[in-house]
């Protein structure tokens, strides 16, 4: 019999116990039970990408050698891992519970992560801008997204900071406006 333990990965992300348990791995036929190893797959998939700050998971990721997910998708110890049909109903309702947004949308093989709200990063968005003295200052998506000092929005995807920006803009805390280069933004202050 398999003892339950947690486990550090090789990047310092501890697993927990359900990692060593074979049926996580597996979809349930019980659909109450299918339901709890969802919850927790959902659990650990947010986790480590809050962890690791990855943004995208996709369907893919299941059948990857050496990918980015890797450490909790697979189980080598107990010779496991997370069939691709399995990673897609798991992500199909993390999309429903709003925890994840299928990205691009009109597909179903790739999702961009919400390991924090639109309205969480629309926070650290505005503290950011705020804390580093750039408000009414025009910032590109890349100003942001690439600062030279490496921020809590460094590699921030597009379209969640423009998810963000657009709840800044609609508590006029943000403008959002066409610039030669793309699009820019000019923060305010909080009223």
């Amino acid at each position: 019999m398999t003892t339950l333990s947690t486990h550090t990965t090789p990047s310092g992300y501890l697993l927990p116990s359900i990692h060593s348990a074979p049926p996580f791995f597996t979809q349930q036929p019980n659909p109450i039970t299918q339901a709890v190893v969802c919850e927790q797959w959902t659990k650990l998939i947010l986790s480590y990408a809050r962890f690791k700050k990855l943004f995208v998971l996709r369907v893919e990721d299941a059948e990857t050698l050496g990918g980015d997910w890797d450490e909790i998708l697979r189980n080598e110890r107990i010779n496991r891992k997370l069939s691709a049909p399995h990673l897609s109903s798991i992500i199909s309702t993390m999309v429903t519970k709003n925890l994840a947004a299928y990205e691009p949308p009109k597909q179903t093989r790739s999702v961009l992560l919400y390991w924090r709200q639109p309205e969480e990063w629309a926070e650290v968005l505005h503290k950011w801008v705020s804390t580093t003295g750039q408000l009414n200052t025009i910032l590109t998506f890349l100003d942001i997204t690439e600062p030279p000092i490496e921020s809590p929005l460094t590699n921030l995807p597009t379209s969640l900071l423009k998810k963000a920006i657009a709840i800044l803009a609609k508590t006029n805390r943000a403008q959002l406006f066409g610039i030669a280069d793309g699009e820019g933004v000019r923060f305010f202050a909080s009223k």
